[in-house]
This record gives C-alpha cells, structure tokens and sequence, in this order.
C-alpha cells in the first residue's frame, strides 16, 4: 500500500486494485476547500491511466460525515475581502472535479455514509456506483443561506420523481438513506457496519468481478422510504408555477406538514428560492451534467459579484450565527415579476468549460 502524509486534508493512496481517496478534515466534516479540490483532481487525473488502479473510493474521515459540503465561511471572507476571483476559481475547480467524477472512465464508488451535502453531493452523487447508509444524511441546503444548489444537483433534483425536485431544492431538507435511493442521489444501501469489509473486497478481490457485483453482496433493503406517501402533496404544490403560488398551495391544503413547508420558505430568501425553482426546472429539460453546471455557474457567480443575500446568509447561519437575515427583497411578494432572469442570463467571466 502506498500512502499521503497522515495530515493531508485528502489522504491519496493505493490498495490493492483500489484507488483510495478519504477527506481527511473530520473537525470540519471534510467541507472542501480548494487544496482538497485540486488534490482529489490531481490524483483522478494520476490514476486514469494507471492500469494498476482499476475501481476509485471516494470517502470521508471520522463518524460524522463524507463531506458537509464546501467551506462557505472562506467564501465568505473572500467576498467581503474583495477577491470574488479566487471564489470563481473556487467553483470552476469544484464544477470541473464533478464533471470528471461523471465521465471517469474507470467506475467510481462513492459512500455517503452520514452527513453528505452540497458539495459532498457534488462528489458523490456523480459517481458510477453511490452507496448509502442507516446514517446517511443528504442534502442539497443552500436556500438556507439565500443561495441556490449547484455541484450538479440541479441535474439529480430535476431527475428525481414527481415535484421532489423542487420539493428538496427549495426547502433544503434532509433525505436519509432510503430517500436517496428512491429519489435517484444513490444507488445501495449498506449498512455502515459492513463498510470496511465491502472496501477489503473492492481492494483485494481476485476474481474479475466487477465493482456492481461486488457492492451487491453486501447490499441490504433500509427500511421503505416515507416519500412515497407524501408524493401527492408535494406533487400537488410543487408544480405550481411560481414560490408565491407554491406557497399558496401549500396553505390551502390546510394539514399540519404542508403549513409547516409554507413557513419555512416564507423565511427562506425570496431570490434565492425563485432561482432555485427556475434552476431545477431548467435542468430538467438540459441534455446532460455538463449544461446544468453551466447553468448553475451563471447563477452562482450572480450571487457572488451582484446580489448581496449569498453573504448575508453565510453571515447570518455561519460566521455570527445569529440566525437572522435580512433578505433583499425580504417578501415574496417584493419580488420583481421574473425575478429568476438575471441569474438565469448572467454571462459569467472566466466561462466554466
């Protein structure tokens, strides 16, 4: 076995026939910065001719997560710092490694086991073969901070069933390992206790069998997903065409969960959530991975360089946690009529691909 220095923030090494890459900053639930962005590139780009490496392992260090997502608070501090460059850079990077994990010519597991979100999602959602835990946890939460899901999960929440799409990108709400598989953002089930065995047998192995078959003996059926039940209520709202309309809708089915589905996006960010339903809408007519990350490119690098609700959530949830933005508009009903257009048409500088 081959094996990085013990305090890399990504820990790059070989077993067997498997390429291993684990995110190795658990005191942070691996959030990725752009070292880790360039270390797990740099070592995909080793490894794609490398006829020694035949299956890639994507992972998290520690018990609390694969990746909580990218580390908003550094945005944050180069936003307001005045270096909106080295946050496009940032991006480009991150959009790049999601497209290179889709296209890899050789299969890529990825095990979101525990906390996986935004950009967790954006390595792992894009893999050949994604597993799921009893303790995974999934996200795509950037209304949450007035931004918009991007990493390529507009292209996952438009492929999911029904309106859980819009559902999960506007309210930001957490699926659990059942619910990703249901919804399309996983492909197993394994139960975390039988994580390091399925990893002996990816490494080690003898026989020719391929990586699908490997993950299936040690696949198990979770408990059934909820969503299932809830797909006519949410279908029902969620197709409305508009945040204001879909709010509405949820009022007027008068149940305790669709009320409370009403409340949150009425606290959410009102740009934010109007991007967000156009950004999913969108993708879900784009031919593949590649136009929805450019699609949300434009809109990312909207947030960054012209509306100010990306820092001011950031400020609010993250850096002084006082859990109180204020939005601009603050209401859905300030919002200018098509208020998803600037974002949509936004020509971003330098272009993603």
């Amino acid at each position: 076995m081959t094996e990085s220095h013990a305090a890399d923030r990504v820990l790059v090494r070989t077993e067997g026939a498997l390429g291993r890459l684990t995110l190795n900053r658990p005191e942070a639930i691996n959030a990725l910065d752009v070292d880790m962005i360039e270390s797990l590139t740099v070592a995909l780009d080793a490894w794609r001719d490398d006829t020694d490496v035949q299956i890639v392992l994507i992972d998290g260090a520690g018990e609390r997560g694969m990746c909580a997502g990218g580390d908003v608070r550094a945005l944050h501090g180069q936003i307001v710092g005045g270096h909106a460059d080295q946050t496009a850079e940032f991006f480009r990077a991150e959009y790049a490694l999601n497209a290179m994990i889709a296209e890899y010519p050789k299969p890529v597991v990825a095990l979101a086991d525990g906390i996986t979100m935004g950009g967790g999602i954006g390595l792992a959602g894009h893999a050949a073969i994604r597993i799921v835990t009893e303790r995974s946890k999934l996200a795509m939460p950037e209304t949450r901070i007035g931004f918009t899901p991007d990493v390529g999960g507009t292209w996952l929440l438009g492929r999911a069933p029904g309106r859980f799409g819009e559902y999960f990108g506007l309210t930001g709400s957490t699926m659990s390992g059942a619910d990703a598989v249901y919804l399309g953002f996983a492909d197993h089930f394994v139960p975390s206790d039988r994580l390091d065995a399925l990893r002996e047998a990816l490494a080690f192995r003898a026989d020719p069998t391929g990586p699908s078959e490997i993950v299936l003996l040690f696949d198990e059926t979770p408990e059934p997903s909820r969503l299932p039940g809830a797909r006519a209520w949410i279908d029902e709202a969620f197709s409305a065409p508009t945040v204001s309309e879909i709010v509405e809708r949820l009022k007027a089915q008068g149940t305790t969960e669709a009320a409370a589905t009403a409340d949150l996006l009425e606290d959410l960010a009102p740009t934010g959530l109007t991007v967000t339903l156009d950004a999913v809408r969108e993708a879900r007519d784009l031919p593949g991975l590649r136009a929805a990350l450019e699609g949300e490119y434009r809109r990312v690098l909207w947030f960054v360089n012209e509306h100010p609700d990306l820092v001011e959530g950031i400020r609010a949830q993250i850096v002084d946690k006082d859990r109180d933005p204020k939005w601009n508009p603050p209401t859905l009903a300030e919002l200018a009529p098509d208020a998803g257009a600037p974002a949509r048409e936004y020509v971003p500088q330098p272009a993603l691909f």
